[in-house]
């Protein structure tokens, strides 16, 4: 089931000893370890061109050294310029194929066969040399080997493995369970990324903190630790002169490894597999997302309901309590869209079962049956691990189809809830296919909406090798089910299970099969745990994802814990155990925000955090923010009081107030989810995003954007009731009452007020921002009418504002235009010389159209003038003058006092309501402002 992790230091950990461990070496194990260099690198003695436009070269060692092991005497090296702005470095044995992410399972190019260069050399090689693509330079030293990798437009180098004997790093290592390389960095560069982990010091990533990546459950409270997933890429800002640029560096590998940042250089540990990098160039950091995106998948397409309120709790222990939660939502008239089941509605925690007491399947079907007819959705949890049981079908399904990942020959045995448990191995096809077909059984027995895959790391409560006791229960069903009653003893003895070089597992260098599969047990064509044990997650994901298509060839939703490079193109992604405190409220932010650059948008944190029990006042606050995670829910564990957002009056108020903002800017989330979909764009950002100039957002980690426009600065604080929020330079309307302006010159932190029940909302200039009227659940509250917020700068003479709106039917597996599901509006508005036209231009009109769905009210903010009434309005060409229900008003702007708005001119805010625009058809509307 979900949640209360083996390494959870005061809920999870099963020995003692590891806790106490834990916090002696918590303070110790953040700071980098003293550099060591091994050997003297390689040289070049080879290069020659390829048939599809790369290269490849061969590479000696040039002394070998026993450290970690022995050296790889002889390596290829192969460089692409794969598109415009892709550039890849792959670096591997050229003798032996090596351990390599699956092509099928990443579809990606493929270096050249090894077979090719092997006995081909020069005798003088070329000693320095560049290859140049359209926006990145590779070039390379002979001896020793080193690569730098430059942006053309300035020379500027993103990447640069060389080591001269001042710098606290050697040259590239290549041995069997080492590989070690190095690049040089400039001070002022802000890098983002290598996760998953829990950052501390912000979305930044900081100096001398420890970087690990290994999928792990441990939970998110662990600080600077390998967490639930590995995603081995960082974004690199700067700003040079004045001109921002960004790129980001992926090191597709993997295998366990630590990542030093010293500020000045990062330097790769991996305990396996191979080198290979690809550099995307920006410059901007949408562009890099983009580009990424572009290689590793792009971000699943969600279905609007998934983006209303969710609600969840480990603890529903009968069918009748998740009937009266969502009753209760409803009498608090709080919008819920999706109830979940974490293991509750199971039958002795096993996978695919009801338990026939406390969730009979009659009664089940008839609570589903209510509330889809509604439009609600239900969501239930799933694991990995199947228990053994003689006379459970799935397992014994299993079984037949040889489906378990091996130790010895034998099915892995393992303990997670069920007790004793076998792992399914999802690089095996056959697998997939069994898995899809327990899917389909469970499925025709519950019809549920999505599915959750939780303990994917994968979660072991044992270590090593285990068997099942004689003459005991396993587990005894009293006490915490998470402390291993198996029979087990430590295996160490292959170097799979014993590595020479000890990542910093767990953060404190525990085995890396420890509280997991046995590194040294093996999957499908004899891979081997040790090299896999990353992707577990991920290819969970992907065989759910293929399940849940096939099933009924609607959209999938899918919720894993565990993710890794490309996890974005099949599921959504939540932060796993958290804990009620405002530090981790204030960590979620960061968290969220790096896996928008992972390619994971859908995303969020435990609301009012997963135990121990919040504060009434943090659960407000709670709220305030998760109300504005791309993936939205409350969830608590079994030993939590309960923590429904309706418990306490003042908590119902900020959830009324925020989803109450949540509902309504649904369009505007769901357009974001098609962006991300076609280019990977983040649906949450940090500011930087939108302002790449303005270098003090660089570090910002307190607030954050949805999409380009749209910015939360939350309360993160005990016993605040005002927050400092930056405002980057421009005019910023609050979203509360779009009177209220901040204009900010060159840019300005604003005291602003937030009582308890208050979040803070602005809207940026140049944007038209689509919102309906809101409601309790998404499906009512998508079919009311639209209003268009249009912004202009505050009192400018000349101006323009732009958005998008995207709808479906949400139910096609895929999103895009063309079928006569959807429609897609771009919107523009511009004010020249006392003149106001507002547009669209629509395609594939026609869903719109038959969902008769139309833009009642038009609110445009910053315009020139006094407040004189407008005149000569017209729509399509057509006078409004005497139009029956049509209305205008203006009202002035309030300026904040510590705005930068000194000297602006005044400006207005003019409403037209009343109107019935079909959003399916062009339109146009344009008015003459009062006097100027």
């Amino acid at each position: 089931m979900v949640s209360l992790n083996p390494l959870t230091p005061s809920l999870r950990f099963s020995s003692f000893l590891l806790i106490l461990f834990l916090c002696i070496a918590g303070a110790s194990s953040s700071s980098a370890p003293k550099a060591t260099k091994i050997g003297q690198g390689y040289r070049l003695i080879s290069v020659e061109e390829t048939s599809d436009g790369g290269f490849v070269g061969l590479l000696q060692v040039k002394k070998k050294h026993k450290i970690y092991g022995p050296d790889i005497p002889l390596l290829q090296l192969y460089v692409k310029h794969e598109t415009e702005n892709r550039l890849r470095v792959h670096i591997t044995d050229a003798k032996k194929q090596r351990w390599e992410l699956p092509y099928d399972l990443l579809p990606r190019e493929k270096p050249p066969a090894l077979k090719q260069t092997i006995g081909r050399s020069r005798k003088n090689p070329i000693i320095v040399s560049e290859y140049s693509g359209s926006e990145l330079i590779f070039s390379y030293k002979a001896d020793p080997f080193g690569f730098a990798v430059k942006r053309k437009s300035n020379g500027q180098t993103l990447f640069n493995s060389s080591s001269s004997e001042s710098d606290p790093f050697g040259e590239l290592v290549f041995k069997d369970q080492y590989l070690e390389i190095s690049t040089i960095l400039p001070k002022d560069a802000s890098l983002y990324g290598l996760g998953e982990n829990t950052q501390p010091h912000g979305i930044k990533l900081y100096p001398n903190d420890p970087y690990t990546l290994y999928t792990t459950d441990i939970s998110a409270i662990n600080l600077n630790a390998d967490l639930y997933g590995s995603h081995p890429v960082y974004m690199d800002l700067r700003n040079v002169g004045g001109e921002p640029s960004a790129h980001a560096v992926l090191l597709l590998n993997s295998n366990g490894m630590d990542v030093f940042y010293r500020g000045t250089s990062l330097t790769y540990k991996v305990i396996g597999g191979v080198f290979d990098f690809y550099f995307f160039a920006g410059p901007s950091p949408l562009d890099v997302v983009d580009q990424y995106t572009s290689l590793i998948g792009r971000p699943a397409p969600m279905p609007y309901w998934s983006f209303g309120f969710h609600q969840c709790r480990w603890g529903y222990h009968n069918l009748s309590v998740v009937e009266d939660v969502v009753e209760n939502y409803k009498k608090a008239q709080i919008p819920l869209d999706v109830i979940w089941n974490d293991d509750d509605h199971m039958d002795g925690h096993k996978d695919f079962t009801l338990n026939p007491v406390n969730y009979p399947r009659p009664k089940l079907l008839a609570f589903l049956d209510r509330i889809h007819k509604i439009g609600m959705k239900y969501i239930v949890i799933i694991d990995p691990g199947i228990g053994v049981n003689s006379s459970y079908g799935v397992y014994q399904r299993g079984l037949a189809n040889d489906v378990f990942i091996k130790y010895e020959g034998e099915p892995y045995l393992a303990q997670v809830w069920p007790g004793a448990v076998n792992f399914p191995d999802f690089l095996n096809p056959k697998t997939v296919a069994w898995w899809g077909d327990e899917i389909r059984r469970f499925h025709e027995l519950v019809p549920v909406d999505g599915l959750w895959i939780d303990m994917n790391e994968a979660s072991n409560f044992c270590s090593g090798k285990c068997k099942i006791p004689k003459g005991k229960q396993c587990p005894s069903g009293s006490g915490p089910g998470w402390i291993c009653c198996l029979d087990c003893k430590n295996i160490t003895k292959t170097r799979w299970d014993d590595p020479p070089y000890k990542i910093n597992a767990s953060g404190i260098q525990v085995p890396v099969g420890y509280k997991t599969i046995a590194t040294s047990a093996v999957h499908y064509n004899g891979v081997l745990e040790y090299d896999a044990h990353s992707i577990y997650g991920f290819s969970q994901s992907v065989a759910t994802h293929k399940a849940l298509q096939g099933l009924q060839g609607k959209r999938p939703f899918i919720l894993s814990r565990s993710t890794y490079v490309g996890s974005g193109k099949y599921s959504a992604h939540w932060t796993g155990d958290n804990k009620g405190t405002w530090e981790d409220l204030k960590y979620s932010i960061s968290t969220m925000l790096n896996f928008g650059i992972f390619g994971v948008p859908m995303v969020g944190s435990d609301i009012c955090g997963f135990y121990p029990s919040p504060t009434e006042e943090l659960c407000n606050r709670w709220i305030e923010v998760g109300a504005f995670y791309p993936f939205s829910r409350d969830h608590a564990n079994f030993y939590s009081p309960r923590q429904e957002l309706y418990q306490w009056k003042s908590v119902a108020e900020s959830a009324r107030n925020a989803l109450g903002i949540r509902y309504k800017i649904l369009p505007y989330l769901y357009t974001l989810n098609y962006e991300a979909h076609k280019t990977g764009a983040p649906i949450a950002r940090p500011l930087f995003f939108s302002f790449p100039s303005y270098t003090e957002c660089y570090g910002l980690s307190t607030q954050f954007l949805l999409g380009s426009s749209l910015m939360v600065s939350p309360v993160l604080e005990q016993g605040k009731t005002q927050v400092k929020a930056l405002f980057p330079p421009g005019t910023w309307y609050s979203f509360l009452d779009l009177t209220h302006t901040i204009v900010s010159k060159d840019g300005v932190y604003v005291t602003l007020d937030a009582p308890l029940h208050v979040v803070n909302v602005h809207l940026y200039q140049n944007t038209i921002l689509p919102i309906q009227q809101g409601g309790l659940i998404s499906k009512e509250a998508r079919m009311t009418p639209f209003t268009l917020i249009v912004t202009f700068p505050s009192g400018a003479s000349e101006g323009q504002a732009k958005g998008k709106l995207y709808l479906d039917n949400d139910e096609q597996p895929e999103m895009q235009l063309g079928n006569g599901y959807s429609t897609y509006v771009e919107f523009s508005a511009t004010v020249k010389q006392g003149s106001v036209k507002i547009w669209s231009q629509v395609q594939e009109g026609k869903f719109a159209l038959d969902q008769s769905l139309v833009i009642e009210k038009l609110t445009v903010v910053g315009l020139g003038g006094s407040g004189g009434a407008p005149s000569a309005i017209e729509l399509d060409g057509k006078p409004v003058a005497g139009v029956s229900n049509v209305e205008f008003s203006t009202q002035e702007h309030v300026y904040h006092m510590e705005s930068q708005g000194d000297g602006v001119k005044k400006s207005v805010m003019v409403e037209v309501k009343g109107l019935k625009i079909p959003v399916g058809k062009n339109f146009v509307m344009n008015w003459k402002m009062g006097i100027l």
